[in-house]
């Protein structure tokens, strides 16, 4: 069984057990849920269902591995030619890791 969510203009293919990095947000501290209820489409034994653009009443919940992970280091370069300006920027962006816990359709 797996589905297709949509989450901050993404959109992931998941099935039960799959981890994956969702979009940092502000969330409660005392939170180790979360779910998805924009389910696009919805596939297992019986057949799929796929959404228009959304299944009603379908959702997927997600256990929160770690509430604040962090992605690979992206480095920048800036330089103007014949200046001796050079300039070397880096960014790292924060995750949520959510580990896939059921697929309700």
């Amino acid at each position: 069984m797996y589905a297709v969510i949509e989450d901050s203009g993404q959109q992931f293919r998941v099935s039960e057990g799959d981890v994956l990095d969702v979009d940092l947000r502000e969330l409660p501290e005392d939170i180790d849920k979360i779910e998805f209820n924009r389910v696009l489409l919805v596939s297992d034994e019986e057949g799929t269902k796929v959404g228009t653009p959304v299944i009603e009443g379908a959702k997927v919940v997600g256990e929160i591995v770690d509430p604040e992970a962090k992605g690979p280091k992206v480095h920048s370069y800036y330089l103007r030619r014949r200046k001796a300006s050079r300039k070397k920027v880096g960014h790292r962006q924060k995750y949520i890791r959510v580990k896939i816990a059921k697929i309700s359709a």
